[in-house]
């Protein structure tokens, strides 16, 4: 190889984006928007709605390193818990027809380094493990979720403890944790969660539980029961806490005020959120004072934390209409049950519940996916033909799906990525 030849490639490789300095995807923000997913693996389709097998969603991320594409859409029902292993996309949104729900036994993150989920039910429910949680992280790092739909966990419903670094839940839905324990999720490590543009509803306690490193913005919570809703550390570890724009609505079951439980180990730093307590049918909440009282003796900061935070922060009132919009798996539209919980918020404190089984009335189960056909990919590397021909690639070669385009992404991710809007608040 020829001098000018060997400068030539080491300018190039040193020009080429690597897959660590990307975002997630566009629209990926807080402590795990740098989350890599399966970009340097393959592509794993799931074509059955089994538990197990090959096809299989469990199959598919038992394995690390993959991109998880989903050729059929429906109800996945499971009896054992399903465990996530490193490196994977859960691409929930390529699955055709009604989407993708994941309903029985619940999720463990654990160690599930680099997780991008993106656009999936999750909803356990009473069959499942008796003190587990729906989804469940104890240790790991780098991980995203982004318009996932979480519900009726038998202990938590989206719980993050322990040793875990760098994890974002964006544009979510957490509600209806099932009675008796009845709670949207503990928040506790002291390495970074963000917490973005999420629905908790219907959950009687732990809209989230917080303690250590958290980042609280433009969330709303609905229907908070006694056990309360932003409940911040109760305990003598230290915590330090950005909670800002958030809108905090009561409904039938609020017994106690938005924030409980706070103490002079909690460090928070608060900011226009707030709170609407008549349940008059109406959204005309006032945004609470700065001072310890209205945040159940937490001790406020006077600067807010330097976490990455959202690129757009929108007011708590705009927050509302956005997240009612925007939020849970609604591409390529929300299933029964997310329509339900959105419309009980906008009675504005006349609607919603604590529920203690999934089957019964008014939610009456997880209701039917419809299934719907994958568009036609000949090469089956989970890129569509139309997709690949309008982009300049080759539909009956597979392996240009994982290569890395100019973007940095691969070229897989590109197409998933653009199936659905950059939603970030903007």
């Amino acid at each position: 190889m020829g001098l000018l030849k060997l400068l030539t490639l080491v300018v190039l490789a040193s020009l080429a984006p690597e897959a660590s300095a990307l975002f997630a995807f566009p629209g990926a923000e807080g402590f795990g928007r740098d989350a890599v997913g399966g970009r340097t693996g393959s592509v794993y389709h799931v074509t059955t709605l089994a538990d197990s097998g090959t096809g299989s969603l469990r199959d598919a991320v038992s394995k690390s390193n993959r991109i998880v594409v989903f050729d059929v859409g429906g109800t996945i029902n499971i009896t054992d818990r399903i465990v996530v292993s490193k490196n994977i996309y859960i691409a929930g949104q390529t699955a055709p027809g009604g989407g993708i729900t994941v309903y029985g036994n619940g999720l463990s993150f654990s160690n599930a380094d680099n997780a991008i989920v993106r656009y999936i039910r999750f909803r356990m429910g009473k069959g499942g493990d008796s003190g587990k949680d729906g989804v469940t992280i104890a240790e790991g790092k780098n991980m995203i979720f982004d318009h996932v739909s979480a519900t009726w966990g038998r202990d938590e419903t989206f719980s993050i403890s322990g040793d875990v670094y760098n994890v974002t839940i964006q544009n979510s839905i957490i509600g209806q944790g099932l009675e008796t324990h009845s709670c949207g999720g503990l928040i506790q490590t002291d390495y970074g969660v963000s917490l973005f543009r999420n629905l908790y509803i219907d959950n009687k306690t732990r809209n989230p539980k917080v303690k250590g490193k958290n980042d609280f913005q433009n969330n709303v919570v609905y229907n908070w029961g006694g056990g309360g809703g932003y409940i911040a550390g109760d305990s003598d570890g230290q915590s330090y806490a950005n909670v800002i724009n958030n809108y905090f609505i009561s409904g039938p079951s609020t017994g106690v005020t938005a924030f409980t439980r706070g103490n002079a180990n909690f460090h928070g730093y608060v900011s226009q959120n707030y709170y609407d307590s008549n349940k008059n049918g109406a959204l005309d909440g006032s945004a609470l004072c700065v001072k310890t009282s209205c945040y159940s003796d937490m001790d406020i900061v006077s600067t807010p934390y330097a976490y990455p935070g959202p690129t757009t922060l929108m007011t708590a009132p705009n927050a509302v209409t956005w997240v009612l919009a925007n939020v849970g798996a609604n591409f390529p539209s929300r299933d029964g049950v997310d329509k339900r919980l959105v419309s009980e918020v906008q009675s504005w404190g006349t609607s919603g519940q604590l529920i203690s089984d999934e089957k019964a009335s008014p939610m009456n189960g997880p209701g039917y996916i419809a299934g719907g056909t994958k568009p036609t990919d000949t090469d089956g590397d989970g890129i569509p033909d139309a997709w690949e021909k309008a982009n300049g690639l080759n539909y009956q070669d597979a392996s240009d799906a994982m290569k890395i385009s100019s973007s940095g992404y691969a070229n897989i991710e590109v197409y998933v990525n653009s199936l659905v809007p950059s939603t970030n608040g903007a």
